[in-house]
């Protein structure tokens, strides 16, 4: 058991370093290619498209498979071609750059995600969200490292080269500890699952939780600089609370769930993040701001790894398709979520869009006992 939940580990932190290390270089990336704001939005779009239909896919080679070998295909198409984007010249070639590694991405999120439902199956206690955990801080490491190369003068090429064939290595290594074909109870499963009322209620639990996730990434800085008058320094400061305050949630959300239950504390979670959300959009000064983004993190953090975990576990449903079909879910809650708070920013203010997640968090706390063990 040890020897998996480390394997699973693992694979999760090297996911995260990936994603972080190519995001982190993208405006090295952006200024080589030649593309302008607008372009890179519409490359980002091709990479999501192509991740959000790879995942769908995913629960049905899994059941054919096994997700071991899922995960050694998802880990390798997406660390080994992590360098394209570096290649690209203009916007169809990074707009291909994207897509592979946006299915790259999506085969090895649906994989990893079974082979770590797996693993909390046969452990005693929950431990589901510390794999999420390991990702948060995989991307924490992921960035860090990123600065400093940056720092450096490295070229993005060479950088992603090296990152992507160490993640490869990594995650093809890690992979021997866990579920052979024999061993993994999502093969031999249907391939696509059945939208039972169970599921589409985690399915809009991950929905929400992923779109106010999304939201605070891409507008966090934003509202306490421009509304706020936060210094580019201090504004940077939300996002970092609320990465600092996701991961360790995620830490802390198995303990809690095996001590209150998973209602319980999707519920609590989604109230936090309600109460953080409202001291965001108040007009109260910059440090007020980041304290909302500190209880928005530790309320959201547990509320996703939850609900795929409760899905892996609903009735009638095969742990690989179910969790293909919540993270599909959620994902498009995260895709949409920035657009949709910059449409109704225009038309009202950033704040006023920002309190349109309120009824969000409502919902979750709501769509709660969804999560509870069938």
């Amino acid at each position: 058991m040890t020897k998996l939940r480390t394997a699973v580990t693992t694979v999760f932190a090297v996911n995260g370093a990936l994603f972080a290390t190519l995001f982190a270089r993208m405006p090295a990336l952006k200024a080589d290619a030649g593309l302008s704001d607008g372009e890179l939005g519409l490359c980002i779009l091709a990479g999501a498209i192509a991740l959000m239909l790879s995942q769908t896919l995913t629960g049905a080679a899994i059941s054919r498979l096994g997700s071991r070998t899922v995960v050694v295909v998802g880990v390798s198409l997406y660390g080994g071609l992590l360098f394209l984007p570096a290649l690209a010249t203009g916007v169809p070639t990074f707009a291909l750059a994207m897509a592979a590694l946006g299915a790259g991405s999506g085969v090895l999120d649906v994989s990893m995600n079974t082979q770590g439902a797996l693993a909390e199956a046969r452990s005693d206690r929950r431990i589901f969200s510390s794999f999420h955990a390991a990702f948060s801080f995989g991307a924490l490491a992921g960035a860090a490292t990123a600065g400093i190369v940056a720092s450096l003068g490295v070229a993005p090429l060479e950088h992603l080269v090296v990152v992507g064939a160490l993640g490869v290595v990594a995650g093809v290594l890690a992979s021997r500890g866990m579920l052979a074909l024999g061993d993994d109870e999502a093969a031999g499963g249907p391939a696509f699952a059945r939208p039972t009322k169970a599921l589409l209620a985690l399915g809009a639990i991950s929905f929400c939780a992923l779109l106010a996730e999304g939201s605070v990434g891409d507008w966090s800085a934003v509202l306490l600089d421009d509304v706020r008058g936060a210094s580019p320094g201090l504004a940077a400061g939300g996002l970092a609370a609320f990465s600092a305050t996701m991961g360790f949630g995620r830490l802390a959300a198995d303990p809690l769930a095996d001590r209150f239950g998973p209602v319980r504390v999707t519920r609590a979670g989604a109230l936090v993040a309600l109460a953080g959300l409202l001291v965001v959009v108040l007009p109260l000064p910059p440090g007020a701001g980041i304290a909302g983004y500190l209880l928005m993190g530790a309320g959201l953090a547990g509320l996703f790894p939850l609900a795929l975990a409760a899905a892996a576990r609903a009735d009638g449903a095969a742990p690989a398709t179910a969790i293909a079909a919540i993270s599909t879910a959620g994902y498009v809650g995260f895709l949409l979520g920035p657009a949709m708070i910059g449409g109704v920013a225009e038309l009202a203010s950033l704040p006023a869009a920002l309190a349109a997640l309120a009824p969000l968090c409502l919902a979750v706390a709501l769509l709660a006992p969804a999560t509870r063990p069938r």
